[in-house]
């Protein structure tokens, strides 16, 4: 169990993405084969408990109760409400969006908002396809490969994604 779990750390995202809007760090992201994590670091002096997030299939709103909302986007792609959340720990609201398709990279988790260039998407395709092989045969160690040219889609290559 440690052994894949360590597989997994290794094949986890390296480093989180910044969506930035007029000079402003709006929100960081990172993504797996299974979900879409947003970071966004609260502002100091407001109790917690004045924080909402509302998690709908295809959008996403956050804010302090009683104001505007800092975050009222439609999501990239759908997802699972039933399996999405949201907590709050060390000034920091964590979001997490469970993808509707296992697998499939997203450039944003805003449509139309700080999409990844085409390098680091290309590079989140390939570190997905790695955590998807990682996960079919957890008695081997890709962390450490690569690929050479375009690589495959995680979602379809060789049959798609094995479900449980």
């Amino acid at each position: 169990m440690s052994q894949s779990l360590d597989m997994a750390e290794k094949l986890g995202p390296e480093k989180r993405h910044a969506f930035v809007h007029n000079g402003q760090k709006v929100f960081e992201w990172d993504q797996t084969l299974e979900e879409v994590n947003m970071y966004i670091e609260l502002p100091k002096g407001v109790p917690t408990k004045l924080f909402h997030c509302a998690i709908q299939a295809t959008h996403v709103e956050v804010g302090i109760r009683g104001n505007p909302p800092y975050l009222n986007h439609d999501l990239t792609l759908p997802v699972k409400t039933d399996s999405s959340f949201w907590t709050i720990e060390d000034g920091e609201m964590h979001i997490t969006l469970q993808k509707r398709e296992k697998g499939k990279t997203w450039s944003s988790p805003i449509q139309g908002q700080g999409s990844l260039d085409p390098y680091a998407a290309d590079q989140e395709q390939k570190r997905l396809m790695l955590q998807r092989f990682q996960e079919e045969n957890p008695g081997f160690d890709f962390s450490q490969a690569q690929f050479t040219g375009t690589c495959p889609d995680p979602r379809t290559f060789m049959g798609g994604i094995r479900s449980d």
